[in-house]
């Protein structure tokens, strides 16, 4: 992102280079042997441990708690990976709070859960650190499997059937392999290109050629992808974001906040990146959140995030609403955009307070102006590109349990598919659902 002479209230430089840096270190630093030991001593071992239910690739994590405390923190991320490959993520960005650690029986007791992502992340850094994939491959089948989008539910997809011995080739529309993880998540999350050096490593199976650049649409054709492969997977994720519905939404300093994280996130020097001085973001979801903390960590003197709702009803969870205030967002519910005034460039947003009536979302009638040079959008991103022959059920293609779409030789998971919650662990548990269903398939005869 550079600086637009039409917008002069978004400039770079807002704090010192080094303030930003150490805004930017790393959310949860790294647990080390000793205090993955004890962390690891608070966990009960559930024999029917809820935990393992509340994680949608269902880890074992009594057991791999159980391999750290008994100093084998190998053998532990040989258990998570087997269920979840890019678990060295997942223990990074997965809202543990609301998932595993919820369920955890400690929480109940105590108020307090073992700390399951850390000891995730310690596990799967303590291999993965050594260079060593946990998989052989196997013989090779002689089949080939096209997986479009290069995302958590594809490069999941991706190396569940490589590693059954099946050759695979990835297409995605970026420069960069990691959809999401590379270009959608909040730099303090996955500092230190934690997710190219994630790629690099599941690719480590061998088998799987990746190719950037190329989409349906873009190069590609899902007639011709059926003629070359024996299946083909999609991962699409979701590319198109909806519309602000207010006055003035196209003034200059209203953008996408996912174009914004993005930009964050491929920036070679953070400190180069201009921020507004009052930045509004339309949105309650995790992407607002993202977009608001960064904006606040880049030097934004004021940020509010704006939902229509209460924030009970915020796709963010508690600990990223607790996130965002702890570094200085304002939390406003129960408005909505009316208007962007200015001339020509964003100065002020106009919001309308709402209220319900009987589970309908209507306005007041009441509104509020807040100073805005920079607004994000936040409001939810659509599925675009859909190629023919393909159902579409509530916007997102439709699956059954298997993945398996309305056109036959085609998977579909992550985002841009029916199912489960838009969250890494869930596009991970359905690429590899997806990919036991084609190499079943595959192997029928």
């Amino acid at each position: 992102m550079t600086n637009d002479p039409m917008t002069p209230g978004i400039v770079p430089g807002r704090l010192p280079a080094d303030t930003i840096a150490a805004n930017f270190g790393d959310l949860h630093p790294p647990l080390d042997r000793h205090e993955a030991q004890v962390a690891a001593d608070r966990c009960y071992f559930c024999h029917d441990a809820p935990c393992i239910t509340a994680c949608p690739t269902s880890i074992d994590i009594p057991l791999f708690i159980r391999q750290i405390a008994t100093d084998t923190p190998e053998a532990a991320a040989r258990t998570i990976f087997d269920q979840n490959i890019l678990g060295g993520m997942c223990a990074r960005v997965c809202p543990t709070e609301t998932l595993c650690e919820e369920a955890c029986v400690r929480m109940e007791a105590e108020g307090q859960p073992v700390e399951i992502g850390r000891l995730q992340r310690y596990a799967t850094d303590t291999l993965m650190g050594r260079n060593v994939h946990p998989f052989d491959r196997a013989a090779p089948t002689g089949r080939r499997v096209a997986v479009v989008g290069a995302g958590p539910a594809g490069l999941a997809c991706a190396h569940r059937l490589a590693m059954k011995g099946h050759d695979v080739t990835i297409y995605d529309a970026r420069p960069k392999a990691g959809g999401l993880n590379e270009f959608g998540i909040a730099a303090y999350k996955s500092p230190d290109s934690f997710a190219q050096k994630e790629v690099v490593w599941l690719l480590g199976i061998g088998g799987i050629t990746v190719e950037t650049g190329k989409a349906i649409g873009q190069g590609l054709t899902l007639d011709t992808l059926q003629e070359e492969f024996d299946a083909v997977f999609l991962g699409l994720g979701l590319s198109g974001v909806n519309a602000l519905e207010a006055e003035g939404a196209d003034r200059a300093g209203v953008t996408d906040a996912v174009d914004f994280i993005a930009g964050l996130r491929q920036a070679d020097d953070l400190a180069t990146l201009p921020v507004g001085r009052n930045v509004v973001v339309i949105g309650g979801g995790m992407t607002a959140v993202d977009a608001a903390v960064q904006s606040r960590l880049l030097g934004a003197e004021t940020v509010t995030i704006a939902y229509r709702r209460g924030a009970d009803r915020m796709g963010a969870s508690k600990f990223e609403q607790d996130l965002a205030t702890s570094k200085g967002v304002r939390l406003l519910t129960g408005v909505v955009p009316k208007a962007v005034h200015g001339n020509g460039v964003a100065r002020e947003i106009e919001l309308e307070y709402t209220r319900e009536e009987e589970g309908r979302l209507v306005g007041t009638g009441e509104t509020l102006r807040l100073p805005a040079d920079q607004v994000f959008r936040a409001i939810g991103q659509t599925l675009d590109g859909v190629p023919p022959g393909i159902e579409i059920e509530h916007g997102k293609i439709r699956v059954d349990e298997a993945g398996r779409t309305s056109r036959p030789g085609v998977w579909a998971g992550g985002d841009c598919a029916t199912g489960g919650e838009d969250l890494t662990v869930t596009a991970v548990a359905e690429g590899r659902d997806a990919a036991e269903s084609i190499h079943a398939a595959l192997t029928a005869d």
